[in-house]
């Protein structure tokens, strides 16, 4: 039988419940009149810190982009994972762009796999967040509020905190070595345009899509001498990555190409870009606004790609370096607006040469003009267009690649062959032209009948225009000299 005797009275212990609560509310109404509420929650967030358990795992972010550069880890953790899909992983993004030959499978929404490095498992999530960013256009009625959404990524990786050296200093450089081997292996090349992101916002990204341009050295119609000059000064560009430092440049090339329409300017960058198998960012100078724009266009290209301005003399104006001085005394308020202003030629050369020039590695500039005479003097010089590249009319060995690309035929297959050689010789005629009328039908012998007929009578034309332009010229000289006859008569009339 149990003994209750010993135990104290309910009312006991209610008196005392009741006296340690007047306590307790006494001992707080005097913390609050001596201590801030600040400093409270700083002892009670101390105190509460000291006995939370400690975690035994580290989680490392990796944000898409570092700043206004884009974070090559992501895109080595993107790829990586992409080739060790798991079970675990069951929602993914599926398109297909026009022109594209393979599906495009993307990773969707928030997802978590597991990896096995070495015996250390480590955890790798997949977070999407969609963000909605207010913009107001006053007076534009229904688009006075237009919501601008975005994706905002990043992945997290988890592992255990007693293999953190491990982690950061093995298995990270292996995500990035194995990505840049399969990289390599499946490179498309890619051909990005400006695109933005709101018909009412100023912001400016580049969008993509598969360059498919089947141009390569090979089928170039221009000279075989200066093919491999080009090629040998793209294989020593490639290979001179330490030489570039040690002497202090950025590793970057830039070539003019100049020339009349036609005579393959476009066709040498394609060629180029599939020889090197880097990307092609089209830039088109007419819709950049401001120099603080190019700046960010700059930053958002990626290493190993060709940046191409094509037309540098008639894209848009440029104001001129010598003109730019008179402007610093015009009053301030005549000037345009800040956001009226177009970029301006200091802004252009401190891209291609200045310090935002040294946001990158392995870049090719392309420059191209049908006028080399209307280039400013400072683009032209070694260091912005270190490589001038004339783009000739069409040459008889150009003639012979062109015959052998379109029909293999060669000059031992004598269909006015010879005949062709000698009219390019005298007829200047581009590589387009010819191309065209090599176009016209599948029977060889049919078109070179057609380019012969084509060529004398391009041939004729010009001479028709020499004889005009002689004939012109007589006429002048002629003026001329009875000018000065008549003057001379007049003044010994005035003598």
């Amino acid at each position: 039988m149990v003994n209750f005797s010993g135990l104290p009275s309910p009312l006991s212990i209610f008196s005392a419940y009741a006296s340690m609560s007047a306590s307790i509310m006494l001992f707080q109404t005097m913390l609050n009149q001596v201590l801030p509420h600040q400093a409270q929650d700083y002892i009670f967030s101390k105190i509460r810190h000291y006995f939370k358990p400690l975690s035994s795992t580290i989680t490392l972010v990796i944000e898409e982009r570092d700043g206004m550069s884009s974070n090559e880890i992501y895109e080595a953790a993107e790829i990586y994972l992409y080739h060790k899909i798991t079970p675990e992983i069951d929602l993914f993004k599926l398109s297909k762009r026009p022109k594209e030959k393979k599906l495009r499978v993307n990773f969707a929404k928030s997802w978590k796999t597991t990896d096995i490095f070495e015996g250390v498992e480590v955890i790798w999530r997949f977070v999407s967040e969609e963000c909605k960013k207010t913009l107001t256009f006053p007076g534009h009625g229904d688009f006075e509020n237009d919501i601008l959404a975005s994706e905002k990524r990043h992945f997290e990786l988890c592992f255990d905190k007693k293999y953190k050296d491990k982690v950061l200093n093995y298995y990270v450089p292996l995500v990035l070595r194995e990505a840049n081997v399969i990289k390599a292996e499946k490179k498309v090349v890619k051909l990005h345009t400006l695109g933005s992101s709101s018909s009412y916002s100023s912001a400016q990204f580049w969008d993509s899509i598969n360059f498919e341009h089947p141009s390569t050295f090979d089928t170039l119609a221009m000279d075989a001498g200066l093919k491999k000059a080009i090629i040998e000064d793209l294989d020593r560009f490639l290979r001179r990555k330490e030489f570039y430092k040690k002497v202090g440049k950025v590793w970057k090339r830039g070539y003019l190409l100049y020339g009349p329409p036609g005579t393959g300017k476009s066709s040498l960058i394609a060629a180029m870009a599939n020889y090197l198998k880097f990307d092609i960012f089209d830039l088109e100078l007419a819709n950049v606004k401001r120099d603080s724009d190019l700046k960010k266009l700059l930053l958002r290209t990626t290493n190993k790609s060709i940046l191409v301005i094509e037309d540098i003399d008639c894209s848009m104006e440029l104001p001129d370096r010598r003109k730019t001085a008179s402007l610093s005394n015009i009053h301030a308020d005549a000037r345009p607006p800040r956001d009226q202003q177009q970029f301006t030629l200091a802004g252009l050369l401190n891209f291609i040469d200045g310090l935002w020039s040294s946001c990158g590695d392995e870049r090719v500039i392309i420059f191209t003009t049908n006028n080399k005479d209307k280039i400013d003097p400072a683009l032209l010089r070694p260091g912005r267009m270190d490589m001038h590249i004339h783009m000739s009319y069409l040459t008889i060995e150009g003639f012979t690649v062109l015959a052998k690309n379109y029909f293999k035929v060669h000059d031992h297959q004598n269909w006015h062959f010879t005949e062709i050689q000698q009219l390019i010789e005298s007829v200047q005629v581009t590589p387009a032209e010819v191309a065209e009328e090599l176009m016209k039908s599948n029977n060889a012998k049919m078109c070179f009948e057609r380019l012969v007929k084509f060529l004398k009578r391009k041939r004729m034309k010009n001479e028709e225009t020499e004889e005009d332009g002689r004939h012109v010229l007589e006429l002048f000289k002629t003026k001329r000299i009875r000018s000065f006859d008549n003057k001379m008569n007049s003044a010994e009339v005035y003598s």
